[in-house]
């Protein structure tokens, strides 16, 4: 027996359904009709290809702190001419923390409507509870996500061991209308999805892979050692260990450094595809110090000051964050300079 789902206003529909599509058992398209909704089925969602660099979109504000699409807007426009697989909406370096539900899912409904078809729009739809990370993805998905990246909850971190990981990835993973991929960012959360559990969730057919931002390279050649087999695609979650990502089987890569250095990462990825690997390296080296510089050292305020260096809209940042100092900004600025950057 088939189980329909219907999700916020019958917009969508999950077909629980795997094992029977992939027999060759479809669902007679008069249901769908009577439905008046749209198909999603995990055998498209597993066919949804990672592969390649994805910047996660900064937010920008204006002087009021208010969200200023017009400088998002104009920010894809000239990340247009760069070829990025796609763009992460309200990931870490979005500042999502600071956006009300309303303002997260405006901004990836503007995003959708300003980039091309091709480019797939991840929408970073993590809440603390399973209940709000449902609602979340749901709307997200109808405001034209291709799939969404959950973060671990974390304000509770001390119960949130593999059992609880599961439970909360599954249930949002059983309802979503679209492909969900783990993130883990220990240095934010203060915890790594275990390992056990990675394995036990990239069995589900709607979860597609995971960005891991912990920087442990060993960590995440175990990962893809661990579900080789299972169609589960892993993106190095910086720019700092991109090489290091794609020598123990990562697909891709998503980097708040792409919001600035768009081109060279695209271009690094480019070198590994084709076994170039000297020059791969040579590249990584001039690419560590400035990453560094716009995560650690100087964070969102950094990543959006070397912004608008290279002629990108960084715009202000929501408080409680403040901008750089006089001294900061020279030292970044160092971390660009000194490796041929500006």
């Amino acid at each position: 027996m088939f189980v329909f789902r219907r999700l916020l206003r019958g917009s969508f529909i999950n077909v629980n359904c795997a094992g029977a599509l992939q027999k060759g058992i479809d669902i007679p398209e008069e249901c769908f009709k009577l439905f008046g909704v749209r198909r999603f089925t995990s055998v498209s969602i597993e066919k949804l290809d990672l592969r390649g660099i994805f910047p996660p979109l900064v937010t920008p504000f204006n002087k009021k702190e208010e969200v200023d699409y017009h400088r998002l807007e104009d920010n894809l426009h000239r990340y247009s001419s760069v070829p990025f697989r796609g763009f992460v909406v309200q990931g870490s370096n979005g500042e999502y923390t600071y956006l009300t539900s309303t303002e997260r899912i405006e901004v990836v409904r503007r995003v959708r409507k300003a980039v091309s078809k091709d480019k797939l729009v991840v929408a970073g739809s993590g809440c603390e509870s399973t209940h709000a990370t449902i609602k979340m993805t749901t709307n997200m998905a109808e405001a034209g996500a291709d799939a969404v990246m959950v973060v671990t909850p974390c304000y509770y971190r001390g119960q949130m061991n593999s059992a609880s990981l599961i439970h909360h990835y599954t249930k949002v993973a059983d309802t979503s209308p679209v492909p969900v991929i783990l993130y883990s960012v220990p240095a934010n959360t203060g915890l790594d999805i275990p390992i056990d559990a990675i394995v036990k969730l990239s069995a589900h057919p709607n979860i597609i892979g995971m960005k891991d931002s912990g920087g442990d390279v060993t960590r995440i050649g175990l990962i893809i050692h661990k579900t080789k087999g299972m169609d589960f695609q892993v993106l190095s979650g910086s720019a700092g260990f991109l090489l290091g990502g794609y020598i123990v089987g990562a697909v891709g890569g998503v980097c708040a450094l792409a919001n600035v250095l768009g081109e060279p990462l695209c271009n690094l990825q480019n070198l590994c595809s084709l076994g170039q690997w000297e020059k791969a390296r040579e590249l990584q080296y001039r690419l560590i110090e400035p990453n560094i510089a716009v995560t650690r050292k100087y964070g969102i305020p950094g990543l959006k000051q070397a912004m608008q260096w290279f002629g990108y809209n960084g715009g202000n940042c929501r408080s409680p964050l403040q901008p750089l100092t006089e001294e900061q900004t020279k030292e970044l600025r160092k971390d660009f300079v000194s490796n041929d950057w500006l």
